[in-house]
């Protein structure tokens, strides 16, 4: 993440972060490197450590900017990529994925950070953190690179679940106008629900249907619904918020971070064609490195879980330490700004505004059918 992304808490006195350190695919090395790398340049920052004891502490002795802020946790086993959420919840008390989670369970941390398999984390999350009251099923927001002035947007879900149902996307709209507003600073967002087109006809009936219930509730809310938008809307300026399916979300997320790195190589590849084109590459060497960072995959690393009683940052499993330092960056920022409390409490604001402006549309047709069957 750039430092161009505004999210709030610019101090962070004494922050405690919860970190997974053994379910990434490059091993602890890259987590500890990645923790390293957030300390070094904010000074506030503590961590609590799971995973095995003898491989972490010989990491972290390494690491003299870790010295004297790290508290290791032992955990015997790791939750592998392609185990089964189902299993995990029924084996996983003991290791490194579940103890992160009980150290924010616990209030020892205010957010846990883990690059481990997704959907053990979020089944793992649920059933320890429990979910916000008036929350039916929890999202996990992404920043996306954008032409906006705060840098970024917001898309969600991004993969905590392949399925959403029409009530389901007012709730991501409803968490991500809140998200927007705590980590962005954004006042008023604007939402926007993917589909195939801009059009209010266009889409399956759950889209349709989720369009009428957004923009009913959008007023009470206080965010502003642009209406439907398209996957080219994504890192414009036209939009804040934007709502769609996990698996949709998924696709989209995985596609632009692979196009990102497409272009960085071909980048490479063009300006170490020929001698000329090497040194066109020296002149524009502070605009090419400024460029790199922009669309570096890496550095918008960390999807956040919405909806639960505790922050979760979920980092990519094959984070090295960069990405996994940006990840650490946005759960610092998170802690600072006490994002969870403040989630839950538009939440619940947003929930009561919502059905009382549905209860209103409802009553408000059921008189005007009255109206039109007495004439």
């Amino acid at each position: 993440m750039t430092d161009k992304a505004a999210l709030t808490g610019a101090q962070i006195p004494g922050t405690v972060l919860s970190i997974d350190a053994m379910g990434g695919d490059l091993g602890p090395s890259a987590v500890v490197s990645g923790m390293a790398k957030s300390a070094s340049k904010n000074p506030n920052i503590r961590f609590i450590v799971h995973g095995d004891e003898t491989e972490l502490t010989r990491l972290i002795e390494r690491k003299k900017v870790l010295a004297g802020r790290c508290d290791i946790r032992h955990a015997e086993a790791v939750v592998t990529m392609d185990e089964k959420p189902s299993l995990v919840m029924r084996h996983g008390k003991n290791t490194s994925m579940w103890s992160a989670v009980e150290s924010v369970r616990a209030g020892e941390a205010k957010v846990a950070v883990s690059c481990g398999n997704t959907g053990a984390l979020m089944l793992m999350s649920m059933l320890r953190l429990r979910k916000i009251e008036g929350v039916n099923r929890p999202a996990i927001a992404c920043l996306w690179p954008s032409r906006n002035p705060q840098g970024f947007n917001v898309m969600l879900d991004a993969g905590a679940d392949i399925r959403a149902d029409a009530e389901d996307l007012l709730q991501y709209a409803l968490m991500g106008a809140s998200y927007a507003r705590n980590g962005l600073d954004l006042k008023r967002p604007r939402v926007g629900l993917l589909n195939v087109g801009t059009e209010e006809h266009k889409g399956r009936a759950e889209l349709k249907m989720a369009h009428d219930l957004i923009e009913r509730v959008a007023p009470a809310a206080n965010f502003e619904f642009i209406g439907n938008v398209e996957g080219g809307d994504l890192p414009s300026d036209r939009v804040d918020v934007v709502v769609t399916d996990g698996f949709t979300g998924n696709v989209a997320l995985k596609t632009g971070e692979g196009t990102a790195r497409m272009i960085r190589e071909l980048l490479g590849e063009a300006f170490r064609y020929s001698p000329l084109s090497r040194i066109a590459a020296l002149l524009a060497l502070t605009s090419m490195r400024r460029l790199s960072k922009r669309i570096d995959p890496r550095r918008v690393n960390g999807g956040v879980f919405l909806g639960l009683n505790g922050t979760i940052v979920k980092s990519h499993g094959s984070s090295d330490p960069t990405g996994m330092a940006a990840a650490i960056k946005l759960a610092a920022r998170l802690a600072a700004s006490d994002f969870t409390e403040r989630l839950a409490a538009r939440i619940g604001d947003a929930e009561e505004a919502a059905a009382a402006a549905i209860h209103e549309a409802e009553e408000k047709q059921e008189q005007e059918e009255q109206q039109e069957s007495k004439s």
